[in-house]
């Protein structure tokens, strides 16, 4: 049963660019979008939909050998339980409940370089201990969402222009290994990010 279940969602939904489209990219790619729509809008749908499309995105690259971002992906679905309560409940440092705000330079320096150290780490364990073809490129977007989803779940403005950069590193990573679809949801992701991040700066 759970054989032809999954034979099914990777079968092919059509092909693009030479390369299978498969059921399970088609939807997590839907619900991908639907998720950044809600991002930008301060939708708390926008949780559920990141953690069924973590979760499906998880299967797609663990598949397709990508350990780094399938890993991630398996973090993305617990944070976006955490980001779910965190917008919900979820308090700044004056107890009051959480708005659109900017962190600053000052409180953003630290947890960039974490994430700058953090990146080659990664990169070298997954050339280490994996039989990953993009290490390095695997370990940057897989250390940099990270940071990304730990803004947008404290509702810091900067998530914006960190998912910008990951985005586009995401781009190429998903070029070099096929996923042609994932490719356009990923470079659809950066004007998106654009007008997220205008949007939360007007909010």
């Amino acid at each position: 049963m759970l054989a032809a279940a999954w034979a099914a969602l990777i079968a092919p939904a059509f092909t693009a660019f030479g390369s299978p489209i498969s059921w399970l990219e088609l939807v997590a790619f839907v619900l991908a979008v639907w998720m950044v729509v809600c991002n930008m809008r301060v939708h708390l749908l926008a949780w559920p939909l990141a953690l069924i499309s973590s979760l499906m995105y998880f299967a797609l690259f663990w598949d397709g050998k990508l350990y780094g971002e399938a890993s991630l992906q398996l973090v993305f679905a617990a944070l976006a339980l955490w980001g779910w309560w965190q917008w919900l409940f979820g308090r700044t440092r004056e107890g009051e409940a959480l708005t659109v705000r900017r962190l600053g330079r000052q409180g953003l320096w630290r947890p960039v370089l974490l994430t700058l150290a953090a990146w080659p780490l990664l990169g070298f364990f997954l050339a280490k201990a994996t039989d990953s073809p993009l290490p390095y490129w695997d370990a940057f977007p897989t250390v940099a969402s990270l940071l990304g989803q730990w803004l947008l779940a404290r509702k810091y403005e900067e998530n914006w222009p960190t998912w910008i950069v990951v985005n586009a590193v995401s781009v190429v990573l998903f070029g070099l290994k096929g996923y042609w679809l994932t490719v356009i949801l990923y470079a659809g992701f950066i004007p998106m990010s654009v007008i997220g991040w205008r949007a939360w700066r007007s909010a």
